[in-house]
């Protein structure tokens, strides 16, 4: 399987790279990965719903 770091994972997605980090450590990310300090991220991962806004707790509960 292919990995990306959090910087790619941020630019992909259009996040932050702590927002990414945040979204690791709370096992947001399907078969994501930690080696030492950096996390691995599968290559073809979607980016999660953010359910801190209104339209992303809408679409989390549907």
């Amino acid at each position: 399987m292919e990995y990306m770091s959090c910087p790619e994972a941020a630019k992909k997605w259009g996040i932050s790279e702590r927002r990414v980090q945040i979204l690791c450590r709370d096992n947001r990310i399907p078969g994501v990965s930690k080696l030492g300090y950096m996390w691995l991220i599968p290559k073809d991962a979607e980016k999660p719903i953010d359910g801190r806004t209104k339209r992303g707790k809408e679409l989390h509960h549907e």
